[in-house]
């Protein structure tokens, strides 16, 4: 029996059919991520393809490897995009045409971008007040709110949803992050994602990169409920 039916029989039943369930795209999105953490670069330049074939347009692949560099560093994001400009070219010399698709509107002028990145907060967690880590240490608080959720956010390259999954899937195959991960997929139910979804992307993340990867992902939602 392939891991794929194991993990199914242990967690539930997965029912690709199941309009709650990941897109063919999303789950490329899944696959892109995870390689680009882990550094693998010839996975990730088989996700490449299969996510532009599945219908991922180049500006929006080029999107989720920018959106990685916070999390999994500068290395990982710029290795990631150097992958994607080869796949590209290899494509192109195959007579394949991917689309560009749709560039970044305008970040709004009439907000700091530290506004707009409390903005975004409001809508991912329900609130921008700083706890925890983010209290402790104002500056970060003041770099992640402008930053990562004012300038990286607040592209609308990719939705809120895309990022979650590009995100949470990057946290799991990674080590040492299970914390951010378990705040990522409360971020995920907040903004509409379903328990499905969140089943889907753990078991993508075992059959790509681990069973033990895949397992962590199912233990936070049991810890958080979802």
């Amino acid at each position: 029996m392939g891991l794929s039916c194991i993990f199914q029989n242990l967690n539930g039943q997965n029912n690709p059919n199941n309009s709650q369930a990941l897109t063919d795209r999303e789950k490329q999105i899944v696959a892109i991520s995870a390689f680009t953490a882990k550094g693998d670069q010839a996975g990730l330049s088989a996700a490449l393809h299969d996510g532009l074939d599945a219908g991922l347009t180049i500006n929006e692949a080029k999107e989720i490897l920018i959106h990685l560099y916070a999390y999994c560093g500068f290395p990982r994001s710029l290795n990631g995009l150097s992958t994607l400009q080869a796949v590209l070219e290899q494509r192109k010399q195959n007579a394949i045409e991917d689309k560009v698709g749709k560039e970044a509107s305008p970040l709004p002028t009439n907000k700091t971008k530290e506004e707009l990145g409390s903005d975004v907060l409001v809508q991912l967690v329900g609130t921008s007040e700083a706890t925890g880590v983010r209290q402790f240490a104002p500056l970060v608080d003041a770099f992640l709110k402008a930053h990562l959720f004012g300038d990286i956010f607040g592209r609308d390259v990719l939705d809120f949803q895309s990022r979650e999954i590009a995100t949470i899937s990057a946290l799991a195959s990674m080590q040492d992050t299970e914390s951010q991960l378990g705040s990522h997929l409360k971020v995920a139910q907040n903004i509409g994602m379903t328990h499905e979804q969140l089943k889907d992307i753990a078991l993508e993340i075992a059959i790509k990169i681990g069973w033990q990867e895949g397992q962590i992902i199912k233990k936070k939602m049991k810890k958080y409920g979802s």
